[in-house]
């Protein structure tokens, strides 16, 4: 996990042309993407070092909770109902378990206090359509942003645990980073997408998050 340090970012709803800003406070956000080693699922004939795909957004909550409770560690979710689809879930805003990063969290880290569309170069930063082969790729592979963050751009989408539009879009929930099969105009720090919170596709994964420890 890294330190991320406390600042202001800008979100912007194209849809709208709506532009807010949000403070965010210091908290702690893991170097790459959660692997399939991290969730428990290692696969004996597959490579457990990549990114863990496949997996829906309360996949990835419940993911965050397993992670909290190997390591001691106090859930951040509440889920009611079965918990793939039509429960709630309750975010604990002062657990100290792993837990999905907020949006504006995810940008102001991505950035790491650079302003243009990236962080770097693409092809140094990012696994994405043009050099990634087709496929998903190990983290920590690729030149990390200047707070240690690897992958922030490309690899694999990362769920952020905000709704997107609760007008429009009901119960859509904010994906981030863009992914291995997508051209370069969707790896960018600020690109917003959305999609249904049951969805699974192989380019969407997660990064874990948690509030950086009281001092």
């Amino acid at each position: 996990m890294r330190a991320i340090e406390a600042g202001t970012t800008a979100l912007t709803d194209r849809r709208t042309g709506r532009t807010w800003t949000v403070d965010v406070a210091p908290f702690l956000l893991a170097a790459v993407q959660a692997t399939r080693r991290d969730i428990g699922a290692a696969d004996p004939e597959g490579d457990d070092l990549l990114p863990a795909t496949d997996l829906s957004w309360y996949d990835a909550v419940h993911a965050c909770n397993r992670m909290s409770q190997r390591e001691g560690l106090r859930p951040a979710y509440t889920v009611d109902g079965d918990g793939d689809g039509d429960g709630q879930v309750a975010w604990d805003r002062t657990a100290d378990g792993y837990r999905l990063p907020t949006e504006a969290e995810w940008e102001h880290a991505c950035r790491a206090g650079t302003a243009g569309p990236r962080y770097g170069d693409l092809d140094d930063i990012a696994w994405y359509r043009a050099n990634a082969g087709e496929r998903p790729h190990r983290g920590a592979r690729k030149t990390p942003n200047a707070w240690g963050l690897h992958d922030m751009l490309g690899n694999v989408w990362e769920w952020c645990w905000d709704l997107y539009d609760a007008d429009e879009y009901a119960d859509y929930r904010v994906i981030r980073g863009g992914g291995w099969f997508d051209d370069h105009w969707s790896c960018r720090a600020g690109v917003r997408r959305k999609t249904m919170p049951t969805l699974r596709i192989d380019d969407l994964g997660f990064r874990p998050a948690r509030n950086a420890p009281r001092a």
